[in-house]
């Protein structure tokens, strides 16, 4: 016989506290204050105008990030917003043109699009909750010029077939890693397949400074201008004031500059990446292992398991009125779990609540991008069930966070309280 569900008076199966969802940011401590320090001390703030004697923060840590992500050019910047904007200016998106985004993204992958100047075309998910590559090609016309791809809550997309539409059309790709900083697909680093790959480095992501991002490509040109947008002055360049080097290199831009307490604290926390990365997995397939023969519900698939950066744990259940119950029940276990999509309730990773979008919001009542000229197709319009693919899946998602500071001992109490609910609402 099973065990009375703790919603309804039985005993809880989850009796330890959960933790926030802040992996680096649980862990920061004695390294990031020596960083910090070292910064203060130099009195070097800003890499282009430190102390000579000195080295900068942000330049090592760009450093670093080639190394780790196998990639020739890193670029610190002051958010992942601000690396997916640099990333199209950079890549040449513009006027007229369209940008492919997917539908379950945070607002700021289809927002970036806009402040690029371009016209976000949403495309469906499939089960894995990444762009569905065939969707990708219905939505692809004469003005696509980019595919924005977001590796979303740790996992990678499909990017064989990503990258064989890219090429095929000749595309753009642009790669959004803010969920899924160090994961991988067939062994290589997320970030490195596109054009230009954007990692987040805000309180929420895997490893933080607060705020931060970082720009990754292969190009020295999209490199360059890269640079030239992010630092409107010109710092970077060997004479500030020479004449373009090649016809593009020059343009006005904008600052997103890293500084170098951001910096600094993102050289300590970087250090700690491999170890977090170790120890979600370690905790999300130790869940896995203990839920993957459970009847009544369905692990979200993964293109590549091995690559899955394990911050969190999700699957289906078999219909969208059962997954209420179905959490409430959970958190009634002391298990930190929830839906992912409710049409009542706004969030602004799902692009049915974005509004700004739908109802194409502008800050002047021009209406650009939408009414642009040089726009050659037609209209691109939006509704709040567009994507019915991409609702009905998130409509049956259970969401749970795997913070790295679970214990093997949380990890089973989360599986015997995952199987006690199934047993009776699955």
């Amino acid at each position: 016989m099973s065990e009375k569900l703790a919603i309804h008076g039985g005993p809880k199966a989850k009796t330890t506290p959960n933790y926030p969802m802040y992996p680096g940011g649980l862990e920061i401590g004695e390294e990031e204050k020596k960083q910090l320090f070292e910064v203060i001390d130099r009195k070097y703030l800003f890499r282009y105008y430190g102390p000579e004697q000195y080295p900068s923060k942000v330049r090592e840590l760009e450093e670093r990030f080639t190394e780790k992500a196998g990639a020739t050019y890193a670029l610190a910047v002051n958010s992942c917003t601000s690396a997916l904007i640099t990333s199209l200016v950079a890549c040449g998106v513009g006027p007229g043109h369209e940008v492919i985004v997917s539908g379950y993204t945070f607002f700021a992958s289809c927002a970036a699009i806009v402040a690029a100047k371009a016209i976000p075309v949403i495309a469906e998910v499939d089960e894995t909750l990444t762009i569905d590559p065939d969707d990708i090609e219905k939505k692809i016309t004469s003005s696509t010029k980019a595919l924005l791809v977001v590796h979303m809550r740790g996992i990678p997309c499909d990017m064989d077939r990503i990258m064989d539409i890219a090429k095929k059309h000749n595309l753009k790709v642009i790669e959004d890693v803010a969920q899924a900083c160090g994961g991988t697909y067939k062994g290589q680093f997320l970030g490195t397949f596109g054009d230009c790959g954007c990692y987040s480095f805000q309180y929420h992501k895997i490893i933080t400074a607060g705020e931060g991002g970082m720009v990754v490509t292969n190009d020295k040109k999209l490199y360059d201008r890269s640079m030239g947008y992010h630092d409107t002055a010109a710092c970077w360049r060997p004479d500030r004031f020479a004449e373009e080097r090649y016809e593009g290199e020059l343009f006005c831009g904008v600052n997103f500059r890293m500084s170098e307490i951001t910096g600094a604290v993102m050289l300590a926390q970087f250090s700690k990446l491999d170890s977090l990365l170790e120890l979600m997995r370690r905790n999300q397939r130790r869940i896995i292992q203990g839920i993957k023969d459970t009847k009544g519900i369905s692990l979200r698939p993964v293109h590549d398991p091995e690559g899955d950066v394990a911050v969190c744990l999700m699957f289906y259940l078999d219909g969208k009125e059962k997954v209420l119950p179905f959490v409430e029940a959970l958190k009634a276990e002391g298990i930190d779990a929830s839906g992912v999509f409710n049409a009542g309730i706004p969030d602004w990773h799902i692009y049915a609540h974005w509004k700004h979008v739908i109802e194409k919001k502008t800050p002047t009542s021009e209406g650009c991008p939408w009414t642009c000229p040089y726009h050659a197709g037609d209209d691109v319009e939006y509704s709040a069930d567009m994507n019915p693919n991409t609702l009905e899946y998130l409509s049956r998602v259970v969401h749970i966070d795997i913070p790295s500071q679970l214990s093997l001992e949380d990890c089973d109490m989360i599986v015997k309280g995952i199987n006690k609910v199934a047993a009776e609402l699955a």
